[in-house]
């Protein structure tokens, strides 16, 4: 399907997140409850500390610190897609302004649930606290509830999996269709009636060439299960450039602002700074990887 045929699957897609995420806090204020106190410090986990990768030191804590501005961009990498969807939406009112409102609303909600899911998971299980709470085991009880929230996860990744590689997926067709335009396999379209849902097009290459797509990114996520420093690696490659930089300069372009004026200094600042940000996530996810890579064993996950 195309962008815009897959507008359904971002509601169930964000139906399933709310259902996981509550889920999660839910058990996270459950276990603090059960504890009576807030485990971990507000200086994050202790130097000294016994994990699977060994004993944290100074460094390695410094390395888990940086990886975590990684996992933060990465929680917000949505601009990967948000002039496709703006693409998508009728007007009037003018499509800024509607996507301005719905930038603003799901940020504000995704931000607060990510910092009370953070924070209560983190007092819950303090320096033992897991990568994921549900993944990672980190609640064991009870089971049903735990059973439901990783179903969410699993419809929640495939919906989102599907949104995110459409502007891939159309690059890759629209090039191709270009590289070779006489070619039936990669243009041609095929209408197959499928019962009370109307008629669909089959395009051979799109089909193939997606399935391949999807294959070979799941044996590369299961041959490197390392969740925390692929995400914050992603998080680290992606943020600067399309949630940074591209933006600024689109936004200097248009509104014509003078080089050297006090505006563009102070957006050039905003840039550089997120880029430093960027390259530190990058080499704390780096090391994390190493790190994990004693105790690598492919197609197992840590946990």
């Amino acid at each position: 399907p195309d962008f815009d045929q897959v507008w359904w699957l971002s509601i169930v897609a964000a139906i399933m997140s709310f259902t996981y995420s509550t889920v999660g806090l839910g058990l996270g204020i459950a276990k603090v409850a059960e504890n009576g106190d807030f485990k971990g410090s507000l200086t994050g986990i202790s130097i000294g500390t016994v994990t699977r990768a060994g004993t944290v030191t100074a460094t390695q804590k410094l390395w888990r610190s940086l990886q975590s501005l990684g996992a933060i961009a990465f929680a917000y990498s949505y601009s990967i897609i948000l002039i496709e969807i703006q693409d998508t939406i009728k007007s009037p009112p003018a499509e800024h302004k509607t996507m301005k409102k719905a930038t603003l609303l799901s940020i504000t909600v995704t931000t607060a649930f990510y910092l009370l899911c953070g924070c209560f998971g983190y007092a819950a299980f303090g320096d033992e606290a897991p990568g994921n709470l549900l993944t990672g085991f980190g609640f064991y009880n009870p089971y049903w509830l735990l059973d439901i929230a990783n179903i969410a996860i699993v419809i929640h990744l495939v919906g989102a999996y599907q949104v995110y590689c459409q502007p891939l997926f159309a690059f890759v067709e629209k090039w191709s269709a270009q590289r070779w335009p006489k070619s039936d396999f990669v243009t041609a379209e095929y209408d197959i009636p499928i019962p009370f849902c109307g008629v669909y097009q089959l395009n051979f290459f799109r089909l193939v060439w997606r399935t391949i797509f999807v294959v070979v990114t799941t044996i590369i996520a299961m041959l490197m299960p390392f969740f925390n420093d692929v995400v914050g690696l992603l998080g680290a490659f992606g943020f600067w450039p399309l949630t940074v930089y591209f933006p600024i300069e689109m936004y200097i372009s248009q509104k014509k602002i003078e080089r050297w004026s006090s505006r563009w200094l102070a957006l050039q600042i905003l840039s550089m700074t997120c880029l430093t940000v960027s390259i530190a996530a990058a080499v704390g996810s780096m090391a994390g990887v190493v790190l994990d890579l004693k105790t690598y064993k492919p197609f197992k996950t840590s946990y």
